[in-house]
């Protein structure tokens, strides 16, 4: 990154995509995201591994396009929305790792339980917005264990497998705005 990124970043909720996808009866991929998040970044240009990155997810507002199965996620089934009604990440490590892409090491919380996870991103760029705003550009994806995070719920299928896969891609197209 550039000295001139140097700064303070809030993610654009309009404008930034933190989803996910899995596997379905082993044979299709359920995609999803979720709707309601806030982040922020402080990022340090001449030296990327003095940045930071936190991010706060609303559990309640995952969607999936069907009313039912988003319902069930929400139960103790999956990510029990009630008792751990946020998902959070807060960065412990960042690496450039190339001239445009980025290690981000951090703490991922999900119902309850602590794993550290590292997220490769690119840096997409930067542009100033029709408003004046200076807004940069970021996208990342890593595959975890749901099972990692304590969500073990799964049904049998009378052909073999299970309805549920266990790894789930999670994906984030960012747009962040420099707040400072």
């Amino acid at each position: 990154m550039t000295e001139q990124l140097t700064g303070q970043y809030a993610l654009d909720p309009t404008h930034t995509r933190i989803g996910f996808v899995t596997r379905h009866a082993m044979v299709t991929k359920v995609r999803g995201a979720f709707n309601d998040f806030e982040g922020t970044a402080t990022i340090d240009g001449a030296n990327p591994s003095a940045s930071s990155v936190a991010l706060r997810i609303k559990v309640d507002s995952i969607d999936t396009r069907n009313a039912d199965r988003d319902g069930h996620l929400r139960t103790n089934d999956f990510l029990d929305a009630a008792e751990y009604p946020e998902i959070t990440f807060t960065s412990t490590a960042i690496e450039q790792t190339g001239d445009n892409s980025y290690d981000v090491t951090g703490d991922l919380t999900i119902k309850g339980v602590t794993r550290s996870v590292t997220v490769p991103f690119s840096y997409e760029g930067q542009a100033q917005d029709p408003f004046g705003n200076v807004r940069i550009g970021l996208e990342g994806s890593v595959v975890i264990n749901r099972k990692d995070f304590g969500l073990t719920w799964n049904a049998a299928l009378e052909t073999g497998g299970v309805l549920v896969g266990e790894k789930v891609t999670l994906e984030l197209e960012v747009s962040a705005v420099k707040q400072s």
